[in-house]
């Protein structure tokens, strides 16, 4: 946990995760909820949440001199090798995932963003990482419940606007993951040497690279898959 940091910053991050969570998994259970993918899921996130917390309090990210770093081995990698696995053995689920809800989800990133303007104010992350810098994200966040709406009113999905907005937050996504990646103290780290982005290291924020990122980027694939495979 980071020393004086006001109590809502990481209150808010905590509701925020359990939130994305809760939706991400609702999504399986809506999409095919007796599948033994949807019943792994419900064990393994709850697992991982608790593992990343514990390795976080006990300070083991704060190790940042090991080259690869420790929170791409462990927290980032493993969810990557997830979300492949998912698009090579559960096709079949994802093409069932509610598509509505993988739009929808991408509300979180309006609080995620606040928290990380939060942080930079109390030295935890540069500003660089914030919507003052070069973090764009919080427009995916915003615009969800527009494109929503607009992609969802008739009967059949707008497939060229949700194509196109997803491709459009994958872009930011990926902005963000990079500038942030490369802040992180860290044999690589080329960024924000005066202001590094510590949050990351620490709990609950390590939530963030290893769990709210990842569902998010697995919804924009997810919703792509769909549409392009012409199974909304």
């Amino acid at each position: 946990m980071i020393e004086n940091l006001p109590f809502y910053i990481v209150v808010t991050f905590i509701i925020t995760t359990l939130v994305t969570v809760g939706i991400f998994q609702n999504a399986f259970k809506r999409g095919s909820y007796t599948s033994r993918t949807a019943n792994f899921l419900n064990f393994l996130i709850p697992f991982w949440l608790i593992l990343q917390a514990t390795l976080a309090v006990a300070g083991f990210y704060r190790v940042t001199d090991t080259s690869p770093p420790r929170l791409f081995i462990y927290a980032i990698f493993p969810v990557l090798l997830l979300i492949i696995s998912l698009f090579i053995f559960s096709k079949d689920i994802i093409a069932k995932l509610p598509l509505r809800t993988l739009t929808l989800i991408h509300i979180i990133r309006i609080p995620v963003e606040l928290v990380l303007f939060w942080l930079f104010q109390n030295n935890q992350v540069p500003q660089l990482m914030t919507f003052e810098g070069r973090n764009f994200d919080i427009l995916t966040g915003i615009t969800a419940p527009i494109i929503t709406w607009l992609a969802f009113k008739n009967e059949s999905p707008n497939k060229p606007l949700l194509i196109s907005w997803n491709i459009f937050g994958l872009i930011l996504l990926f902005n963000i993951v990079f500038h942030a990646a490369l802040s992180v103290p860290s044999p690589i780290q080329q960024f924000a040497f005066e202001q590094p982005n510590l949050a990351v290291l620490n709990f609950p924020f390590t939530w963030l690279p290893s769990t709210v990122v990842p569902i998010v980027l697995f919804c924009h694939l997810a919703s792509l898959y769909k549409l392009l495979q012409n199974k909304t």
